[in-house]
């Protein structure tokens, strides 16, 4: 694995940890919202998310035109 690679995997993974903790704190949140709380990239976001959701700690429900994120 590339150095670049490597800083880019450990910037999802933290950022998966902050969506984490903001889920734990705050409870199901919309995924536009997540991403203007978080203050990241959407991008990074959204990996962060999918990260979270193959290990099966979050689940994805859509709802109208949004999808609401959510602990396991």
């Amino acid at each position: 694995m590339t150095t670049a690679n490597h800083e880019e995997v450990a910037s999802i993974g933290e950022v998966a940890g902050c969506v984490w903790t903001y889920l734990d704190q705050h409870g199901p949140v919309s995924l536009s919202q997540l991403v203007k709380d978080l203050e990241a990239p959407r991008d990074t976001v959204m990996q962060g998310v999918g990260w979270l959701a193959r290990e099966g700690k979050v689940s994805i429900t859509k709802e109208s035109r949004s999808r609401i994120i959510s602990l396991t």
